[in-house]
């Protein structure tokens, strides 16, 4: 980040830049967490991760405020506009990452641990890791301003979106296999979906991120691997 005449104004702007790495790292624990509590059928552990939720809603909303004040205050223009914008479009999409975490504790009381079969739990296990691993990426790049690492994590998207198709296919199979599993996997595949999607909103924080930094969009079209839309159509 360049330095202004105004000390203050870089002040604004770290601000700002810490409490993107505040929700970056609050919503990387939620979903390490969520996952544990989901595999290990950890309800105090769900619930702690749904009253969370509340903490990365108040820090988006303080995030929003110190940027409108910014604006207003300071007019920023060019790379410092784009930073301030760019800082509200990642905070969305933290948050969003926030609520999908909360989404899969809330289910951990009617798809947890001990009916999850083994070999799904490794599948999910596998695919927690790949989601947690972007998301912790994604804010070490937007801090550290590495453009290139954005783009080559926008590119790593289309590994998760491998691991849920596999996935997707799994639960389907167990269902196939003996209708008593079709509650636990039905709330299954609505977890791995979650997991997905913190996926997408790691490629968005990407986009944007690269944007902030360089002024240049990525291309429109990005990789998309997810195989299940036509199972489900």
């Amino acid at each position: 980040m360049s330095e202004h005449i105004v000390t203050s104004f870089d002040q604004d702007l770290e601000r700002i830049d810490k409490l993107i790495r505040d929700m970056g790292e609050l919503g990387a624990e939620m979903v390490a967490d969520a996952t544990r509590a989901l595999l290990s059928s950890d309800e105090p552990l769900a619930q702690r991760i749904v009253s969370e939720d509340v903490i990365m809603d108040a820090r988006q909303r303080e995030l929003d405020d110190a940027a409108i004040a910014l604006i207003a205050k300071r007019q920023p223009m060019a790379q410092d506009l784009r930073t301030v914008i760019g800082a509200i479009r990642i905070a969305a999409d933290l948050e969003r990452i926030g609520d999908l975490a909360k989404n899969v504790a809330k289910r951990v009381p009617s798809a947890g641990g001990s009916t999850i079969p083994k070999p799904l739990s490794g599948s999910l296990q596998t695919m927690s890791e790949l989601v947690l691993a972007q998301v912790r990426r994604a804010i070490a790049m937007y801090a550290s301003r590495d453009a290139e690492g954005l783009v080559s994590l926008r590119e790593d998207d289309e590994r998760i979106d491998i691991q849920y198709t596999s996935l997707f296919r799994e639960l389907l199979t167990y269902m196939m296999e003996d209708p008593r599993n079709i509650t636990s996997c039905t709330h299954l595949i609505f977890c791995a979906k979650n997991l997905e999607r913190i996926g997408d909103h790691v490629t968005n924080i990407a986009e944007n991120g690269y944007y902030t930094l360089t002024g240049q969009q990525l291309p429109a079209t990005r990789p998309k691997a997810d195989e299940t839309a036509a199972a489900q159509g």
